[in-house]
Order: structure tokens, then sequence, then C-alpha cells
């Protein structure tokens, strides 16, 4: 009897003792984020000063605005390319209001209707027509851009009012945090409660992860989509809106080539690019990686080339490392379930 009961024991201690520990990617970032914050302090002395942190949060503020939904929308197994486009239509329209002699919150009210628009027709086409986000994406990001010189060409209206640039360039009070990064923490609040803890977000999990067992399930999977799409249009006209009171400059090619850091901060935080895994966490931590270092390596008068082909080593890390770390865990938990079945013999 007592022999009977020792057995089971013996292979429920075994199961536990073999139980392969998963390290979350959250907390590899928060490592990685410290050793960036020691590196940008060893390569420049100002790089902890008030005014340099202030100009560092500004400069990733848009970055930020469109990688929360983007998040979102990767969660889900899809992926918007048109974000930074978006923010260029946006900075040019909203710079043509302005010359039309419009008032400008009636401006930026537009611009955000506008954005929201353009999401709008990123969702349609991909929902309605079935269609691959990555290649309407791909077509709506040359369509907005398109749009975006077709409404100013090559020039720039730098003449908006004073009271609303000094809201892009002041900080909050007499502290370091700039006052268009209010909108980030906001965003960052939302997003988060949003994501992780709403019945929304655990349905963009289920999505991702099997987008015909979450229809079969009751889930509206194309309707989910079509919001997503909608808010990243808005947010990206958020943007957009920021980013020209920030530069007090209107032009068409704002933000080109900003859906590439929007895309590695999300993938290098640890969202699946397959859907149906990551937090926003994750991402948040890694907007201030990046962020730190792109300042970091600023202060020290490294192009804006190489700057580039870090944000791409970036991208490149965040698909292979978990995939990487993926193997290696099923290695073990396959050696762990071998260890266990030899146990029971």
């Amino acid at each position: 009897m007592s022999e009977s009961h020792s057995k089971p024991d013996a292979a429920a201690g075994a199961k536990t003792a073999t139980r392969p520990f998963h390290w979350p990617w959250e907390a590899s970032l928060a490592i990685v984020l410290a050793a960036s914050l020691a590196l940008g302090r060893a390569l420049s002395p100002d790089f902890l000063g008030a005014s340099n942190i202030s100009n560092m949060l500004a400069d990733f503020t848009e970055i930020a605005l469109m990688a929360l939904p983007m998040t979102l929308i990767i969660v889900a197994a899809e992926i918007d390319l048109s974000v930074a486009s978006v923010l260029g239509a946006s900075s040019a329209l909203m710079g043509v209001l302005w010359h039309m002699g419009l008032p400008m919150p009636l401006v930026i009210v537009l611009v955000l209707g506008a954005g929201t628009l353009a999401g709008l027709l990123n969702g349609l086409v991909i929902v309605k027509l079935n269609l691959p986000s990555l290649a309407v994406t791909i077509g709506s990001l040359a369509f907005f851009r398109g749009l975006a010189y077709v409404l100013l060409g090559d020039q720039a209206i730098a003449d908006f009012p004073a009271g609303y640039t000094a809201f892009g360039i002041n900080t909050v009070g007499n502290s370091f945090l700039p006052q268009p990064f209010v909108l980030v923490l906001i965003g960052a609040l939302v997003f988060c409660v949003l994501l992780q803890a709403t019945a929304f977000g655990r349905s963009l999990y289920a999505i991702g992860a099997n987008p015909t067992a979450a229809a079969f399930s009751g889930l509206d999977v194309q309707r989910t989509k079509l919001k997503l799409f909608v808010l990243s249009g808005a947010m990206s006209a958020l943007a957009g809106v920021v980013y020209t009171l920030r530069f007090t400059s209107a032009r068409g090619d704002n933000g080109e080539g900003f859906e590439l850091s929007v895309i590695a901060a999300v993938l290098f935080g640890g969202v699946s690019i397959f859907g149906g895994r990551g937090s926003m966490i994750g991402v948040l931590l890694s907007l201030v990686i990046i962020g730190v270092l792109r300042n970091a390596l600023t202060l020290i008068d490294v192009s804006s080339e190489v700057l580039t082909i870090i944000t791409g080593a970036l991208l490149l890390s965040s698909v292979l490392i978990p995939n990487l770390f993926g193997r290696w865990r099923a290695m073990r938990e396959r050696r762990a379930l071998a260890a266990r079945a030899a146990a029971s013999w």
C-alpha cells in the first residue's frame, strides 16, 4: 500500500522539479534598459541632465503614440505600415487648412477626423475584401504619402499660432516632462488597461492566436479588426498634429521612415509578429530603450544612417531572439517529458 503511494508521489515530485522556468521577456527588457542608461551615462556626461531627458522624451513622442495602437493590431495578427504616411498627410493637411484661414481648434478636429477616415479606409479594404493587411497598408503607405506631397508639394508652412506651438515645445511647469509627452502617458495607461484588463483585449489575443476559433466562439473578428485600424488612423493623425506643433512646420515628408521604428518598438517589446502574444508593458519598455539608445548615440554625433542600421538590427533581433528562445524552451520541455516518462517506468 505504501509502495503504491510512493510511486505517484515520486512522479509528482519529479514533475515539479523538472517543470521549465519561463523567464519573462519584460525582465530581459528591464535589464537592457538599465544597461542602456549606463551606456548613455558613460558616453556623455550630459545624458542624465534634465534638458537632455526632456529632449529624449520629446523625440519618441510620435513613435510612442503610433506604437500604442500598433501593439493591438499586431497582437491581432495584422499590421499597419501606413502609420507614418498618415502622420505626414495629417501634417500637410493641417498646414493647408490653417492657410485657408480656419481656426486652429477646428483644424485639429478636421485633421483627427481625416486620420480616422484613413484608418477606416484601410480597415474596410482589409475586412470587406479579405485582403492581407501587409499588402493593403504597403499600398496605402504610398497613397497617403503621395497625398501629402499633393497637398503641400515641397513647401513648408511654419506660421502656426505661438500658443499652439508652445505646447509642442514647452515642459509641464518647471519639470523636465515635455507637454506632448503627457499624451503618451495618458495613452499608455488607457491602452494598458484596454489590452491587459478588458474583454476587448482578451478577444485580441484570441483572434491573433486563432481567428477561426475566435469567430466560432462568438467574437466579431472583422468588426474588431476594423476598429483597430480606425484607432490606428486616429492616433497617427494625433502624432501628426504633435509633430507639426513640435517642429512648428507642416511638410509632406514629416515622419518619413517612422513606420520602421514603430514596428521595431512593438516587436522588440515582445509582441509576436504572428499574433496572440505580447504585452503593453514590454512595448513601453522597448520604446524607452530605443529612445535612450538613439539619444545617447546622437549625443556623440553618430549619423542618422547608423541609427537606422541600429533600428533595423533591433527589428531583426526582436524576431530572431524570441524564435530561438521558443525553440530552446520547446527542446527543454521535450526533454522534461522524456525524463518524466522514463521515471514513470
